[in-house]
């Protein structure tokens, strides 16, 4: 698979969706079973998360501490080459404010995700 065949959008649309947004454990493991590779890694601005398992457990977290509105949106769309893609978004509960706002940016080989960064943005002071 060549970088002009390959959709990075999809795959990092799909980790939004399906890992981020997915609110039922075994949907959202099975969807890290197949969007990222057996060993990845994540690097969060606080905390470096190994495993696939792990992964599973932050985003959980993440949603169960925001509640059941909270949802990440992606901004434009996801551009890559070479194994590497990035994805704006935006997050906050649906039709709210708007709470944080980021990019990940991911590692790729064989179409799945190895290592992927969560880049916050900072906030904008008045």
């Amino acid at each position: 698979m060549t970088t002009a065949e390959f959709d990075f959008d999809h795959l990092l649309r799909s980790n939004l969706e399906r890992v981020f947004n997915e609110r039922d454990d075994g949907k959202r493991r099975a969807a890290i079973a197949e969007l990222f590779v057996e060993e990845p890694v994540m690097y969060e601005p606080t905390d470096i998360v190994r495993g696939r398992a792990e992964i599973s457990r932050v985003a959980g977290s993440l949603l169960s501490r925001f509640g059941p509105a909270f949802r990440f949106v992606p901004d434009g769309v996801a551009v890559g080459h070479h194994g590497l893609a990035h994805l704006a978004w935006h997050a906050g509960p649906e039709g709210g404010p708007v709470a944080v706002t980021g990019a990940d940016v991911a590692e790729i080989e064989g179409g799945r995700i190895v290592r992927l960064w969560v880049l916050l943005n900072g906030q904008k002071s008045e």
